[in-house]
């Protein structure tokens, strides 16, 4: 397999599993590929700003656990007779 592959194999893992975070060695038996291919993928992902490396040395998606914009509860109005409540 070409190193592009290789790569675009290892992104898609990422992609599909949010939250994944492997370490050097079980990215290496993941994609069952040599110690110094391996790190290549990791640092061309890392480079590309598309994984991080973590203090315990595992990767990650860059933007897992960013603050991204949050979904607000949407405000509804209930009418019970004449009245009319606003529910938030």
């Amino acid at each position: 397999m070409s190193h592009d592959t290789l790569v675009d194999r290892l992104r898609s893992e990422f992609l599909e599993m949010p939250g994944l975070r492997l370490t050097r060695e079980q990215t290496q038996r993941l994609c069952g590929v040599e110690r110094a291919v391996c790190q290549s993928m990791l640092d061309a992902l890392v480079d590309a700003q598309f994984l991080c490396v973590k203090p315990d040395d595992s990767y990650a998606r860059l933007t897992d656990g960013a603050n991204l914009a949050r979904a607000h509860p949407a405000k509804a109005g209930i009418r019970t007779g004449a009245w009319s409540l606003k529910v938030s």
